[in-house]
């Protein structure tokens, strides 16, 4: 995650987040808004204060846009939604409900997101609605990515209910943990995403500055070139700037980084680590002045049908004005490129020209936004394997990690976004969930 300044341009400040780590088209499961797991850290941390909500009824929650057939089409929304057909979808979404409850459950311990949703809702959502989200969740291609770990939601909803929908309207039976005030707040306001006042690298700038005097030693900017166990089982750590002994390395790594710095003897589970793939992400942000959207809204996502090369464009001004800074009102887009089509539509990530992913964005917000002027401010960054992958069979291959770790009894836990989740609430809850693990082990 990183928050990036503008600089100055006529006295005008701007803020833009220019890496992928907010989700680009939130909430990935509509059963619930995304609360803040970290809550209490928030509030902890001093930053409450800062945080920036976008509740269920600012129009980045409620108007979200398709970009399919050469025009935008508002997702569908209300009770006019499901009574009558909607652009792009050719039937009333009322019929696919109907044929998710009449659809028997299946017994199959795990299918593609495509597969899944066309099995339930029918191929037009499969192929438009599914594909979309998943382009701009994952960065990822539905029909290779897999229902049970991309979104368990759906998945168990199935399985408890034999109907997604009933599944995800009944719930699953389990009563919420307790809840901050914080989060309390973004439940009942249906915060749909949230951010903060000095972008989400504040997040990481305040917990640094809460760390430190507390006796924490943070070393940034040191690579880990190897982790190997000590004769007495302790880890010895090599970094670029001396080494580090340690009890318990909890590692949020990339699964293909760690892989390649662990010791021989744990070379079963580097494999299975190398084989957790990820996709690479061009981020382009975007100021133009004296220009005003056409719709109002989060944004829009663009199905691999339309232009594989083109995930999707997140209007960040509208949602966060704040970020705007102090000078006359602009519009600042993010213009998210490649993914999982990134090779084919650009070539390799570490040799692109950024002035050619500048052209592309530029392009499309010209065809699909009608924006004329060229931007007065741009930023071209190209994340490489930044957004793990979850395949098929990858529930079986995080079971097998973990029973690796288990069976050979390393001081090892493995967070971070190539397991369980990629959002930043995700990691964040992967991180609480080992330390609470770790804690339960030295009690």
């Amino acid at each position: 995650m990183g928050a990036v300044a503008w600089g100055s341009l006529h006295g005008c400040q701007g803020l833009v987040e220019a890496a992928p780590g907010q989700v680009l088209w939130p909430p990935p499961c509509p059963s619930s808004p995304p609360v803040l797991p970290m809550s209490p850290q928030v509030s902890e941390l001093g930053l409450e204060g800062d945080v920036l909500p976008v509740p269920g009824d600012h129009p980045a929650s409620r108007n979200r846009f398709l970009y399919t057939g050469g025009a935008l089409h508002k997702l569908p929304s209300g009770l006019g939604g499901l009574l009558r057909p909607v652009p792009p979808f050719s039937q009333a979404l009322l019929w696919s409900g109907v044929r998710d409850l009449l659809a028997p459950a299946v017994t199959e311990p795990d299918e593609s997101v495509h597969a899944f949703v066309h099995r339930r809702f029918g191929q037009e959502l499969a192929d438009i609605a599914m594909d979309s989200l998943c382009r701009g969740v994952f960065a990822g291609d539905c029909r290779v990515l897999s229902i049970r770990s991309c979104f368990p939601a759906l998945f168990e909803a199935e399985r408890r209910r034999r109907s997604v929908l009933l599944g995800l309207a009944l719930g699953s039976g389990e009563e919420r943990g307790a809840e901050s005030g914080l989060s309390q707040r973004a439940r009942a306001e249906r915060w749909s995403q949230w951010s903060l006042r000095g972008g989400m690298e504040s997040l990481a700038q305040a917990l640094a500055a809460f760390l430190r005097p507390r006796g924490v030693e943070l070393r940034c900017h040191a690579p880990l070139r190897r982790l190997r166990r000590h004769p007495d089982g302790r880890w010895q750590l090599t970094l670029a700037d001396g080494t580090v002994m340690a009890d318990h390395v909890v590692s949020a790594l990339p699964a293909a980084a760690l892989a390649e710095v662990l010791p021989a003897e744990a070379e079963p589970l580097a494999q299975e680590l190398r084989h957790i793939p990820a996709v690479s992400v061009a981020v382009v942000n975007l100021q133009y002045e004296g220009v005003a959207l056409p719709v109002t809204g989060f944004g829009h996502l663009v199905p691999s049908s339309e232009d594989a090369s083109l995930l999707g464009i997140v209007y960040d001004s509208v949602a966060f004005p704040q970020h705007n800074g102090t000078g006359a009102a602009s519009v600042r887009l993010t213009v998210m490129l490649g993914g999982a089509w990134f090779e084919q539509s650009f070539g390799d990530p570490a040799a692109v020209a950024p002035a050619l992913l500048l052209q592309r964005a530029q392009v499309a917000v010209q065809e699909q936004l009608g924006l004329e002027p060229a931007p007065t401010r741009s930023i071209v960054k190209v994340h490489q394997a930044c957004i793990p992958q979850y395949t098929l069979g990858h529930w079986q291959r995080t079971e097998r990690i973990n029973r690796f770790l288990a069976e050979q009894r390393l001081p090892l836990s493995l967070i971070g976004a190539s397991y369980t989740g990629v959002s930043v609430n995700d990691c964040i809850a992967s991180a609480k969930a080992a330390v609470g693990q770790l804690l339960g082990q030295l009690r």
